[in-house]
């Protein structure tokens, strides 16, 4: 089985066979010395230091899908609001270091907030100035022109005409996704890696997204039109109610990295569950949540718990996987 396709070769299965295609199949290894090549691997750092924590599970992975490549980082800036609301700035930049150490070409940090204005989002957050220090490139998607979009209309989606994504996100060679750990009060639940790519729509279908009953499976749809070579999620403080620009905080002190958006936020809602959270998320078994449901449908990742490999090193974060495995065995 091949892991890692290229964009254009994920594009293509997405868009125009992924409805027939067959869910990607993982088996459980943690713990245990069954064959690891074939699972859905999720690396857990326990840290309340965000330049380790990006460094160390970025680390632990043992991948390289970077060098020589022109990446798009799309991180969570819905606002500007401090982390868990939107990505802290010592995780980007950390990132950004990683990615240039593991041979990155060229380095866009892409995205679009919402409801406030995208340009004055990123002005309040210094990302200007830290494009400058770090030298990075930034694209506002809410500046770009028409056609600068592309069209995305995949059979059986909820979406009234389907929807759009930026056209950059298909010229760059890969996508990095860095998300937050949080639930979500207006319809999403949580937003994780698969809610991530709201951000890479248009502000124009927000009203469509935020009033269709489908909300969560929309959700879910957007990402059939990209696949992310490398997610890494900052759980040192996460949103356990409200959310997404503010709720009731906790400390989880986690970091989490990986390739597979359903096994990321499976283990995040593990990690919601595990430190108590609202109705919503502890009344639900973390695969029946309409978000991974739906992404399972589509062949977008693992399709049970017991198809994810937790990759820890110290005894802490080993331990600490120990509990988040058997919260997600009993879902």
């Amino acid at each position: 089985m091949v892991l890692f396709q290229t964009r254009r070769e994920f594009l293509k299965t997405s868009i125009f066979g992924l409805l027939s295609f067959p869910a990607l199949s993982f088996s459980w290894n943690y713990g245990t010395k069954k064959n690891t090549s074939s699972l859905a691997k999720v690396a857990l750092v326990c840290t309340n230091d965000r330049k380790f924590g990006v460094k160390k599970s970025i680390s632990l992975l043992g991948i390289n899908p970077i060098k020589g490549k022109r990446i798009m980082i799309k991180p969570n800036f819905n606002t500007a609001d401090p982390t868990p609301a939107s990505t802290h700035n010592d995780t980007l930049s950390q990132l950004v270091i990683e990615l240039k150490r593991m041979g990155a070409k060229e380095i866009i940090v892409g995205e679009r907030s919402g409801p406030p204005d995208t340009k004055k989002v990123m002005e309040k957050k210094g990302i200007f100035d830290l494009a400058k220090d770090l030298k990075f490139k930034v694209i506002n998607f809410e500046e770009l022109e028409e056609n600068e979009w592309i069209h995305f209309n995949p059979p059986g989606n909820h979406w009234e005409n389907g929807f759009y994504i930026p056209k950059i996100a298909m010229q760059v060679d890969e996508i990095v996704s860095t998300c937050c750990l949080k639930t979500h009060q207006y319809g999403g639940v949580f937003t994780m890696s698969l809610k991530l790519s709201v951000g890479m729509t248009p502000k124009k279908l927000m009203r469509e997204l935020h009033t269709s009953p489908h909300m969560r499976k929309m959700i879910a749809e957007i990402n059939l039109a990209y696949k992310p070579c490398l997610i890494v999620l900052d759980g040192i403080e996460a949103f356990v109610d409200g959310g997404p620009s503010f709720g009731k905080k906790e400390q989880t002190n986690v970091f989490l990295a990986g390739i597979d958006r359903v096994a990321i936020d499976a283990v995040g809602l593990a990690v919601l569950k595990e430190v108590g959270s609202n109705e919503d998320i502890m009344g639900k078994k973390i695969f029946e949540q309409e978000q991974i449901a739906r992404a399972v449908e589509l062949g977008l990742g693992i399709n049970s718990p017991d198809k994810i490999e937790i990759i820890a090193e110290d005894e802490e974060s080993r331990n600490y996987a120990k509990k988040l495995y058997k919260i997600l065995k009993e879902g």
